[in-house]
């Protein structure tokens, strides 16, 4: 099989954003062909280079969308014509759409405060404009100087102000209208690209989009021109962050720019074969928006466990309790904070973590533990991170002051700041094998790997209930409420005092990720959905015999895959089923 890979700021590029699992997925399959179609989203990714490539990967392209390059196509009156009559159409779907998060009338099938999605009409209007737009870049070789010119701002000017238009759009100022201008722009590069021909989106048997939003775009358009199937993944929910960005903007640019994405989504979710979620919670979020349940299948993220084996099949944490003044010298020598009454909490260090609430925790874990320690290990994320890093080491010195065993005996804080790969050159296996219960206190989170990677080390876990968590932990840890640092305190202490109950935990949590986050489950469950797309997909590209009629079963979705059942097998066959059967017409004498 041939798949087209659609990926934005991600694969192949070194350390772009879904990089990780993509590069598993696509050396899990070494049985189909990839073609790559990435879009960059800056010139330091571009500078970094890609990721060594497995053989499976047949081709590469790769567009940038944070920079567009004039084209030099020059449009006569009639393409004019048909961009401000196919744009204008656009805008208008923009300007009539519902408003994003608007509640329901009372006694609605959806109940209150469920916010409405694009009307049918509204919908329909923005899907034939899209693809309308998209031949005209097709036929004339290129959108980008029309999409920048003064016809663009005043067609979307003229939506605005048409009857119908909702409150925001009217009230809508001319550097508004600049503003939506822009953003529209970026958002449609991907129209005036080349990769809408018989030998590049329309060669491949499905594309894969690992992200909505723009990235599936190329998407749509080779199931408009060429049929090719559509799977989506979003293992984060592309909508939801336009949702919560631009916070400063005005009502009219935040109106206008939430009904494009969510018109753009709406068309994503109807025209794709299955949606993917990466969890629970995603999927709830692609439901609200719009998505058919019946197209929906949910895959976990995939993680490699090989580094974990070693930790997750090591000894219980009772028996090493057991073996502690044996082993102390060891222990200590390798890893200085590490024992049987240390809480880990490992993650990029950022006010979502609410690293504030865990250190008030700690200090009533230390009231009731006294000689319990707190390792945190991280990085910060950006100048935010970097502050708030420094807040949490002032709040931890001022809870914990240094502690000394004796007059002459250095002290140090019972909470530990490091980074990962620190002393010893410490793997993420070893910062959690170094300690009794690994922690999450986020207040937001989506799908918490750390907490899987503890899991594949037989940890025992506490954690807020944010996002997937739930989800991921099942019955394997014990999860308390967000902001609630008594609760997470109460949980840590029940952990430490039992360490039978904590054994029996960090078992039934590496069980469990064995069985549902392995790169093995994921790379199958792929496998299968592809050739389940395929199979229910019309042949594009039919088999004909030799009088020229088609053979719709010659070429089922396993043929695509190599192995030896698709290798033809001779059989007798009875002479007459190959005589050439007599002409049915008559010759006209």
């Amino acid at each position: 099989m041939r798949i087209g890979l659609l990926t934005e700021g991600g694969y192949p590029y070194v350390g772009g954003e879904g990089g990780v699992w993509c590069d598993r997925l696509v050396r899990g399959l070494d049985r189909h062909e990839f073609d790559v179609y990435a879009f960059s989203t800056g010139q330091a990714q571009e500078d970094a280079g890609w990721v060594e490539l497995p053989p499976q990967v047949q081709r590469v392209r790769t567009a940038p969308l944070w920079v567009a390059e004039e084209d030099g196509v020059v449009h006569g009156r009639r393409a004019r014509r048909r961009f401000t009559e196919h744009y204008g159409e656009l805008a208008a779907a923009l300007c009539t759409a519902a408003e994003p998060g608007t509640a329901q009338k009372p006694g609605t099938a959806q109940g209150p405060g469920i916010a409405e999605k694009p009307g049918t009409a509204e919908a329909d209007r923005f899907a034939n404009a899209l693809h309308g737009l998209a031949e005209l870049a097709r036929d004339e070789g290129g959108l980008v100087a029309a999409l920048r010119s003064e016809q663009a701002v005043r067609a979307l000017e003229r939506a605005c102000r048409a009857p119908g238009a909702r409150r925001a759009a009217r009230e809508a100022r001319v550097s508004d209208l600049l503003t939506v201008a822009d953003h529209l722009e970026r958002a449609l590069r991907p129209l005036s690209l080349d990769w809408y021909e018989e030998d590049g989106l329309g060669a491949v048997d499905l594309c894969h989009a690992a992200s909505g939003g723009i990235a599936a775009l190329p998407g749509l358009l080779a199931r408009h021109f060429f049929g090719v199937p559509l799977v989506v993944t979003e293992y984060g929910v592309r909508l939801r962050t336009h949702y919560l960005t631009r916070p400063d903007a005005s009502p009219a640019v935040r109106s206008l720019l939430a009904a494009f994405h969510g018109l753009l989504t709406a068309e994503t979710y109807r025209a794709a074969s299955y949606l993917v979620p990466g969890n629970a919670h995603a999927r709830r979020w692609q439901e609200r928006c719009g998505a058919d349940r019946a197209k929906l299948r949910t895959i976990h993220p995939g993680l490699d466990a090989t580094p974990f084996a070693r930790v997750g099949e090591d000894r219980r944490p009772e028996d090493r309790e057991k073996d502690e003044k044996r082993e102390k010298q060891e222990r200590q020598e390798k890893q200085e904070h590490a024992g049987p009454h240390t809480l880990v909490w490992f993650g990029r260090v950022e006010p979502a973590k609410d690293l504030v609430s865990l250190l008030h925790a700690f200090a009533e874990v230390r009231a009731a533990e006294p000689g319990t320690r707190l390792r945190i290990v991280g990085r910060p994320s950006g100048p935010e991170g970097e502050a708030y890093l420094g807040h949490c080491r002032a709040l931890a010195a001022q809870l914990f002051p240094d502690e000394a065993d004796g007059p002459h005996a250095v002290g140090r804080n019972p909470v530990s700041f490091e980074e990962p790969g620190g002393p010893g050159a410490e793997t993420t296996a070893d910062v959690h094998a170094g300690g009794a219960v690994t922690v999450l206190s986020s207040v937001v989170e989506g799908f918490p790997v750390g907490l899987i990677e503890a899991m594949f080390c037989g940890r025992a876990t506490v954690s807020t209930d944010v996002g997937a968590v739930v989800e991921v932990i099942g019955g394997t840890g014990l999860v308390v409420p967000p902001r609630n640092p008594r609760a997470l305190a109460e949980a840590c202490v029940s952990l430490l005092r039992d360490p039978e109950r904590r054994a029996r935990l960090g078992a039934a949590a590496r069980a469990r990720a064995l069985e549902l986050f392995s790169v093995e489950q994921n790379v199958a469950a792929f496998r299968g959905l592809y050739l389940e797309t395929v199979a229910r997909t019309p042949v594009r590209r039919p088999v004909l015999d030799g009088a020229g009629d088609p053979q719709p079963f010659a070429a089922p979705a396993e043929a695509h895959v190599p192995g030896h059942w698709t290798e033809p097998t001779p059989r007798a066959v009875p002479t007459w089923a190959v005589e050439t059967p007599e002409p049915v017409t008559e010759t006209v004498r």
